[in-house]
């Protein structure tokens, strides 16, 4: 079964917290802060790997978690850092943000990398917090939050050249005498119901094959396998057009020939610019000189395609497509086009980059009759907060206040004796 689409929860590994520890060594009197610091937490890569083909695999696991970091240690001993998770999909790969639908990486080469959640860092450790006033520090720094976001795999083939047509034009038995790939091939429309590649050997190269099959009339719109495999046309450098010239399916060759192209043209325009041959298959059941076949090799000429008469089952003209083919895709490498897209791709780094890293927000809970604070950095601050120490309670309460935290509950209407609360801590509101 091919899987080209998969939607994935993704987690880096917690920052280890750091330690608040103290000196008990003999003979070493007031032995002062020992903490060490926390080790990071893993991060969630993202690793392109050409020996995998679909995204088969995330249909039946869709949770990945990276290791947390370990917790600072006494003796001045750092935690040991989280192992990084690697996730390996398929060579053409684009991981997406699900929230914002941006695209994170695009992963086109193989053993290419992108680290789609960083794991949290370190907090420090009491040691960090001695100064002159302050000798026995009795708080630490938590660990930083580990990110965890949806991402969307999307799978786009990678192909040099690929097949297009309407169904049951002969494009899986192209493919097939062209290469070593066995697709099945039927007397019935959409026998191809997934993309088929295969290697083409000429001369002394070779290039990569795609059959990208479910173009019908409407496809453009998600009619037939629609848009699903549309896509697989976009990362093609060049596209051999199958028409069935002898009328067979008793369609018009040149009205096949036009809706295709309508298709190309309104599921992207771009896709038109692809260099494109035409193979005027099942040649055999007619004749070279008949009457409708050079009347459809003149209608596609004329609008600067090169025509190629072929009969795939007997092998037929196969060779002389496939070298015009391998000329266009030469040309088309030595003059590569540069992208329209423009893609901004997403910022992964720490929370600390976050815009939102330092706000605080607060609101009024009716039910439980609170005011609460809430906030990224408010929590990693409370997280390192030791209750029983004045001085490490004091850091909390001032950066409460120069937040504006305190503000934005007093607009809300909080008076005197109100309880706020902090994730599950609760206090009373006095103005001092």
């Amino acid at each position: 079964m091919f899987v080209d689409r998969a939607k994935i929860h993704i987690k880096s590994g917690k920052g280890g917290d750091g330690a608040v520890t103290f000196r008990r060594d003999p003979y070493v009197p007031e032995g002062g802060p020992d903490g060490g610091d926390g080790g990071k937490g893993g991060n969630i890569v993202f690793q392109a790997d050409e020996d995998l083909r679909t995204l088969m695999d995330f249909r039946y696991k869709r949770k990945y978690e990276a290791e947390n970091g370990q917790d600072g240690m006494k003796r001045n001993r750092f935690g040991k850092y989280g192992e990084d998770l690697v996730i390996k999909v398929p060579v053409g790969t684009m991981v997406i943000d699900e929230a914002t639908g941006m695209l994170m990486c695009d992963l086109v080469e193989n053993g290419q990398t992108f680290i789609a959640a960083k794991g949290g860092k370190g907090g420090k450790g009491n040691v960090h917090y001695k100064t002159s006033t302050r000798q026995a520090p009795n708080f630490a720094e938590a660990g930083g939050f580990a990110v965890e976001r949806d991402v969307i795999l999307e799978m786009k083939l990678i192909a040099d050249v690929g097949l297009v047509g309407f169904p049951n034009v002969g494009k899986s038995t192209i493919l097939s005498v062209s290469t070593s790939a066995k697709p099945k091939i039927a007397n019935y429309h959409f026998t191809t119901i997934e993309p088929n590649l295969g290697i083409v050997s000429i001369g002394d190269t070779s290039f990569c094959m795609a059959d990208i099959a479910g173009i019908i009339e409407g496809a453009s719109r998600g009619l037939g396998l629609g848009f699903k495999f549309l896509k697989h046309i976009e990362r093609t450098k060049v596209l051999i057009h199958v028409v069935d010239v002898s009328g067979s399916e008793g369609r018009d060759p040149k009205d096949d020939f036009d809706k295709i192209m309508d298709e190309l043209r309104s599921y992207d325009e771009r896709l038109l610019r692809k260099p494109m041959v035409v193979a005027a298959n099942k040649i055999d059941i007619i004749d070279e000189d008949d009457p409708g076949y050079l009347e459809f090799k003149e209608y596609v000429e004329e609008k600067g395609y090169k025509v190629f008469p072929v009969s795939a089952p007997i092998n037929m003209g196969v060779k002389e497509l496939l070298w015009e083919a391998l000329h266009l895709l030469e040309e088309a490498e030595a003059n590569p086009v540069e992208p329209d897209d423009t893609y901004e791709m997403f910022d992964v780094d720490s929370d600390a980059k976050d815009p939102d890293y330092r706000k605080v927000t607060g609101f009024y809970n009716e039910e439980d009759d609170v005011y609460v604070l809430e906030g990224k950095q408010l929590m990693k601050i409370f997280n390192s907060t030791n209750f029983e120490d004045y001085g490490s309670l004091r850091y909390l309460d001032r950066y409460i206040e120069k937040s504006g935290g305190m503000q934005i509950l007093l607009d809300l209407g909080m008076e005197e004796g109100d309880t706020v609360r902090i994730r599950d801590f609760e206090f009373e509101y006095w103005d001092d």
